[in-house]
């Protein structure tokens, strides 16, 4: 597959338009005051599907040709990228079938379950994931939507950054969290033409820092099976996402658990924003590196607020 251009981000935006949210672009002068930085969070938490991947996912399945749509869509996800997926081909009109890993919130369950997907359990690794995915993509002549590995879902997820720049052309920076890179690269490609000056950076657990292993390594590392509280993000780069960040994503921050979880509870708390812990890996790189981003500007995008509630990190 070619690597998606800013064109692309562009006819991606026009394609989803009246299927998505423009989400809004909030700020804290708490928060402001604790990062001394003033930051600017894209809502995405307040998407359709309450998360971003509606983006990819919609971008995707409406650029299929007819006679494609119509065998309908199959896709692996831990959640996030499923619902979105189930939506959009609901929208459409064509069958959408899942394959979760059988550790994947219920809350993400419940909602692919609600949008009329059929859902497939497995192990919760990558292999697994993707080997069932193949299987019924076979027996079924469903077409794969990978849940960012796959030019119209990076392109789609970019349309997120022509938003926050559109709203605020001067940012110094701009943070994503990252697991398997499509908003992360749909951003850089995104401001790669819109703003060249705006460094993209991204942000993942240390638990599961596959991306800054990649980098370090040359090519993607697979990303096993980590345990970490940020269930969104426990995959690793693909072929196409690791090729735009590592030509144009300036860093990557590897976070503690513990950090993420404080930055989850602050939104929180002074935002009262209700976010996943995979959005507050970006916030927690921001606070855990003063010197860094002292006195700038920072887009930070909130990828999603689908949260367990009866399972919250803070409570023991």
């Amino acid at each position: 597959m070619q690597l998606p251009t800013f064109e692309d981000v562009l006819a991606a935006a026009e394609r989803i338009r009246p299927h998505i949210h423009r989400t809004p672009v909030m700020t804290s002068s708490a928060i402001d005051e604790m990062a001394g930085a003033s930051l600017f969070f894209k809502c995405e938490n307040l998407q359709k599907v309450g998360a971003f991947k509606i983006r990819g996912a919609t971008n995707a399945v409406f650029a299929l040709d007819d006679e494609s749509a119509a065998r309908g869509v199959v896709t692996h996800s831990s959640g996030n990228h499923a619902a979105a997926l189930a939506l959009a081909a609901r929208k459409r009109g064509i069958p959408a079938r899942v394959v979760m890993p059988r550790t994947a919130p219920s809350v993400k369950v419940k909602a692919v379950e609600g949008y009329g997907a059929e859902i497939t359990f497995c192990e919760p690794v990558s292999e697994a994931r993707e080997a069932a995915c193949a299987e019924i993509a076979e027996r079924t002549g469903s077409v794969v939507i990978p849940p960012f590995d796959h030019p119209h879902v990076i392109a789609g997820q970019g349309t997120a950054a022509l938003e926050l720049h559109d709203e605020y052309p001067d940012l110094d920076c701009v943070i994503t969290p990252c697991g398997g890179g499509g908003l992360l690269s749909g951003t850089a490609l995104a401001y790669e033409t819109l703003a060249p000056a705006t460094k993209v950076m991204g942000a993942e657990p240390l638990a599961a820092n596959t991306a800054t292993r990649s980098l370090t390594n040359g090519a993607p590392v697979a990303a096993g099976n980590p345990t970490t509280v940020c269930d969104g993000l426990r995959t690793s780069l693909g072929q196409l996402t690791y090729r735009i960040v590592e030509r144009a994503v300036s860093d990557v921050f590897a976070i503690d658990e513990g950090d993420v979880i404080c930055s989850m509870r602050l939104v929180w708390e002074r935002m009262k924003l209700i976010i996943e812990a995979s959005c507050a890996v970006a916030l927690a790189a921001v606070l855990k590196n003063p010197d860094r981003f002292a006195d700038r500007r920072v887009g930070i995008v909130l990828t999603g607020g689908n949260v367990d509630l009866d399972r919250l990190p803070w409570v023991v």
